[in-house]
């Protein structure tokens, strides 16, 4: 089969497609002939040289869009419509960019829609990265307001219109102007340029605070992402889209503001529920939420993938589909 293999981190040109041998799957473990992937930053962590939980050489990509090609467990039958992620794709074993992939059964997730392999390919992660930071770890409720730092990326597009859906008033930002009527298209109420004081452009419009906020920029920002909140308000760290990780000598009651919570979100397949999963399939499908694909690649094009990736160049989702 043909697959992307990074030898060692480097720059985009690192990853190879090469013909490597197709995996074979133990029981407990799926088959999947894969369609299209999603790409993650994660990966661009990983192919940079930032990963701590890597093996080399490896094949990238922390999720998979295809049918199921062989299941020795008996899991999922042949032919079926899935989708994979996390549960160490990628990492400790190899994960999405191949026209094959081997994963354990338990990030497996089945899914039925008309939905073409590309846009189906965009959602997997990226609706279980929004799903599991706006419910598992926020907790929000319908008339909520919420405020998404990093808009414009492929999780930030996707928290904002869940948000919506799901009845709550949405700040957004961008650093780049021209991205603002893109984040009103998308649903977005209060669209916001970030020039490094987004607490004050919250609080002229809200002056208590946001109720909930999802840190998708990085430790760089996240105490003016705090100052955006209100009392007995929540704040998700969930993206470090500047690589900005940790905090250096953190001291809390110095750095949380008085009754403002900090949590994170580094979830699983399995926070993401099939019924839930298909719930938001269908609603695409239906057209009912707007979720938006930056550009879809071909395999041969991975290291310029990558590139647009590391460059922030996306507004959304960058995919690549097999064939």
């Amino acid at each position: 089969m043909r697959a992307v293999v990074l030898e060692k981190p480097g720059p985009p040109e690192s990853l190879t497609v090469s013909t490597v041998d197709r995996p074979e799957p133990r029981e407990g473990w799926v088959r999947i002939k894969v369609e299209a992937f999603g790409l993650n930053r994660s990966e661009y962590h990983l192919r940079a040289g930032m990963a701590t939980n890597a093996t080399f050489p490896i094949i990238p990509g922390i999720e998979a869009t295809g049918t199921v090609d062989l299941a020795p467990g008996g899991e999922f039958e042949v032919g079926q419509q899935v989708v994979a992620m996390m549960g160490g794709m990628g990492r400790e074993f190899d994960g999405g960019y191949a026209e094959y992939t081997v994963v354990p059964a338990g990030s497996v997730v089945p899914v039925t829609t008309d939905l073409d392999w590309a846009t189906l390919g965009a959602l997997p992660e990226m609706l279980q990265t929004a799903h599991g930071s706006l419910h598992t770890a926020l907790g929000i409720q319908a008339g909520q307001t919420i405020l998404v730092r990093g808009g414009t990326s492929s999780i930030g597009v996707a928290a904002a219109v869940l948000a919506k859906e799901q009845g709550l008033t949405v700040f957004s930002t961008t650093r780049n102007p021209q991205r603002l009527e893109m984040l009103r298209e998308l649903g977005v109420d209060h669209p916001l340029v970030d020039d490094g004081n987004i607490a004050a452009q919250v609080r002229e419009i809200l002056p208590e605070g946001v109720d909930a906020a999802l840190e998708l920029v990085g430790t760089n920002v996240l105490p003016d992402t705090l100052r955006s909140t209100a009392v007995r308000g929540t704040v998700c760290f969930t993206g470090m889209l500047s690589d900005a990780w940790t905090i250096p000598d953190f001291y809390p009651i110095g750095y949380l503001p008085n009754g403002v919570r900090l949590t994170a979100y580094s979830g699983e397949s399995s926070d993401l529920p099939a019924e839930s999963l298909q719930r938001y399939v269908d609603l695409v499908a239906a057209g009912k939420l707007p979720i938006r694909i930056d550009r879809v690649f071909t395999l041969d094009e991975i290291a310029e993938a990558h590139r647009v990736m590391e460059d922030g160049a996306a507004v959304g989702k960058l995919v690549v589909r097999i064939n």
